[in-house]
């Protein structure tokens, strides 16, 4: 590449950076946090605005909404755009004067430690994060390295400079959730500590270190359960209790002096550890040796234009800032957790080492498999992907079950939601050439975890071929979402010539019919002696129902890769479209699912969102009517997406909301993600460049586009007509243009004769 390529190619990288929006999704339902992260990093650095019981936790998932006026702290671990909170690990507060150990009430000014903000005073960039606390007049700045967050606090004069720091807190709050913890103040003046709590992920370990640019002048560790103290350094010798530099207990917090930091900046470094005190010293040492707070922010910065710019975008600037802003929470997990020495803590909770990989964890996989993980696939190098799959192989070989994640985060199995989603994830990737794991192991693994009888009815839909109403709850959703799964085994499982274990899981992957009922026309849950339940309404959710987090209306669709079955099973391709306009068109009370907090962003029954609907709109493709999937995705990316903080109009879920629109924004979408197909809906951006990892572009051009010319006219693939409503994963990494005319009026000749991939039809 020439000089005049890569000062081009920078140029566009840090439009991209400058494009995003990290407040973006943190009002609403998005549940985001605009703090300090970098790209797939283990440490995210964000400010908290409330911390609530368990009851009331759910709109405070990431720790800040925008809609608060108060901090109470920045805390080191936080989960982007999930449904359920958690993390919030080792909260830092800076104080200029008094000190109170309590948070206090954030309606009431003074009552905590806690402070009043603007969003005026707020600036947040990809790996950057800066406010003004009023209270104690002290200007915050927050930046980050993978395993290291960096603080630079500028406190006023006149006042003691303090920093607090509180192990009681957690974003998942309740009494005796911390077991045990520690706060250390070594001879060095560094402070290292650790946490073990009880929540979402039981008995989960984590350690601390942390060194401050200027040095301490006192310190007080506070045991508030017990009412102890102990303050100072310990003399040589010392033997007084209340001087001790070490305190254990169930609920801690620290508060260190520094005298020389008033009327000037301190600089703070914490880094974390699954190991050990000593591995996040080593942590510290490894990443960040020195006090330089810019150079770490331009590190972070330098790693977000990279990522950025793996597409160019022409596009308005509302659209741009909404397409780069999604792109930037796609690139946040699933997150690294692994020390610099490579070691890590496991779901067995021992320490292991990672050995030709980096190991992550986070896997949101009931969500991240639809299109998080394909998107990753064409806009990160392959081993990225190659490390999640060796991540999830070596949980399974560390797992006590002998399965791959099912929900996993910080190494441990939370068992949330339903399927064995990282089938499709490992799937996907050898589909599309990824091969940089042990094959062989991945298959018997994935073979395991569809075989696990003792979890969620495996056990009763390997005998019945569906699972039973009767004996696990949400019968319906589970029986679709384990056939899906085991089409992919199948798929991969052909490819390597394993062709009796594709006829085993290809015979399974037809057991979506079993949850299908010809007189209603929806997917229902059976009995074990066969009858559906009864009785039934296609309205009904719950945690009782015969579904997951939906309604028939929206889980009646869960059949992707069989699509023209699912089609002659309602009665002909335009029952098909008849029972989507259904979906679209029904005129829905939002109060039905008041009881029911992740079914949001409703179109009639659609409900964008919470994933189980996220292909839906795609599917008039494969009745021959792709101008209705171009229809009905205008509709959802208007009143779905915006570009502000309640843009989104779900949980992002680890990037899953924002890589649907990744996608939908560049015209086509993995509806089957395992089948190596994309399904092309429309495109809304006027030009866009996927520079991929195997070095290729890939050109995405709409010719005409704007607000009045919304409908394909026709395509072409590298000049030639394309005829039909998908592109193969080949095409695009093969490198070239795709293009597009757009119209005022739809044109219903345009790839109405070949349809995309379904297991029971040929192309």
């Amino acid at each position: 590449m020439t000089g005049a390529a890569l000062a081009q190619g920078a140029a566009k990288g840090a439009a991209a950076y400058d494009a995003v929006d990290p407040f973006i999704g943190t009002g609403g339902e998005g549940h985001t946090f605009p703090g300090a992260v970098v790209p797939f990093g283990m440490i995210q650095l964000s400010p908290d605005t409330q911390i609530k019981p368990r009851k009331d936790a759910y709109d405070w998932a990431a720790g800040y909404r925008y809609d608060d006026n108060t901090i109470i702290g920045f805390s080191h671990t936080h989960f982007s755009g999930t449904g359920h909170s958690d993390l919030g690990d080792v909260l830092l507060m800076p104080i200029a004067g008094e000190t109170k150990l309590e948070r206090g009430d954030t309606a009431k000014p003074g009552s905590g430690y806690h402070s009043r903000f603007k969003h005026d005073g707020e600036i947040a960039q990809p790996g950057y994060y800066a406010v003004t606390l009023d209270d104690y007049g002290i200007r915050a700045e927050l930046t980050a390295g993978e395993r290291v967050g960096v603080h630079r606090y500028a406190f006023p004069k006149g006042k003691p400079a303090h920093v607090l720091v509180d192990l009681r807190t957690s974003l998942y709050d309740y009494p005796g959730k911390t077991l045990w913890s520690r706060l250390r103040v070594r001879a060095d003046g560094t402070v290292t500590g650790f946490r073990e709590t009880r929540g979402w992920a039981p008995g989960r370990q984590l350690y601390f270190a942390m060194r401050f640019s200027k040095p301490l002048s006192g310190h007080a560790l506070h045991d508030t359960e017990q009412n102890v103290v102990y303050k100072g350094f310990p003399p040589p010798g010392e033997k007084d209790p209340a001087r001790r530099a070490q305190i254990e207990g169930r609920e801690l917090v620290g508060v260190f002096d520094f005298a020389q930091a008033q009327g000037t900046q301190l600089v703070v470094k914490v880094s974390i550890s699954p190991v050990s005190e000593d591995n996040a010293v080593a942590n510290l040492e490894a990443e960040m040796p020195g006090w330089d707070f810019d150079a770490v922010r331009a590190k972070a910065k330098a790693a977000w234009t990279q990522a950025l710019s793996a597409v160019d975008v022409d596009a308005p600037e509302p659209m741009r800032k909404s397409f780069y802003t999604a792109m930037y929470h796609t690139l946040m997990g699933p997150s690294l957790f692994m020390d610099s020495d490579g070691r890590y803590r496991g779901p067995d909770n021992a320490v292991h080492q990672a050995k030709g990989f980096r190991n992550h964890s986070t896997f949101s996989l009931w969500d991240t498999y639809r299109a998080l993980h394909p998107l990753l696939t064409l806009i990160q190098p392959p081993e990225r992907t190659n490390d999640f799959v060796n991540s999830l192989l070596a949980a399974r070989r560390e797992s006590p079950y002998g399965v791959l994640p099912v929900w996993a985060f910080h190494g441990l199995e939370t068992w949330c939601m339903i399927g064995y989603h990282a089938v499709p994830v490992i799937a996907d990737a050898y589909m599309k050439g990824i091969r940089g794991y042990d094959a062989d192991e991945a298959l018997a693994a994935m073979v395991a975890s569809a075989s696990y009888g003792p979890y969620d009815g495996i056990a009763q839909y390997m005998e019945l071929g569906y699972v039973p109403i009767d004996e696990e709850g949400e019968a319906a959703s589970k029986t679709l979402e384990y056939a899906f799964d085991d089409w992919t085994i199948a798929r991969m499982a052909d490819a390597m010539g394993r062709k009796d274990v594709a006829a085993q899981f290809g015979k399974r992957a037809g057991n979506w019919r079993h949850a299908f009922d010809a007189k209603t026309g929806f997917m229902r849950a059976r009995k074990r002696d066969g009858s559906f339940r009864e009785p039934f309404d296609p309205t009904a959710s719950g945690y009782g129902s015969d579904y997951t987090e939906g309604n028939a209306w929206q889980y009646s669709w869960y059949v992707p890769q069989d699509v023209a079955g699912l089609g002659r099973a309602l009665g002909g391709e335009q029952k098909l479209v008849d029972k989507l306009d259904q979906v679209f068109d029904a005129k829905v009370d939002p109060k039905v699912f008041e009881h029911m907090e992740d079914i949001t962003g409703l179109i009639g029954w659609y409900a964008h969102g919470n994933e189980p609907s996220h292909h839906v709109a795609y599917l008039y493709a494969y009745a021959g009517q792709p101008w209705r999937t171009q229809e009905r995705l205008k509709q959802i990316m208007d009143s779905q997406y915006a570009p502000r903080p309640d843009g989104l109009a779900g949980n992002d879920d680890l990037g899953q909301m924002s890589a649907w629109f990744v996608f939908t924004a560049l015209g086509f979408y993995p509806v089957a993600p395992g089948s190596n197909q994309y399904v092309i809906g429309r495109p809304f951006l006027p030009r866009a460049v996927l520079n991929l990892p195997n070095g290729k572009r890939f050109t995405v051009i709409a010719e005409g586009l704007d607000d009045a010319h919304t409908y394909i006219g026709n395509a072409t693939l590298n000049g030639k007509p394309l005829p039909r409503a998908y592109i193969e994963h080949g095409e695009i990494m093969a490198g070239g243009e795709l293009k597009f005319t757009m119209q005022a009026q739809p044109n219903k000749e345009w790839a109405t004769a070949q349809r995309p991939y379904s297991m029971s039809a040929e192309r």
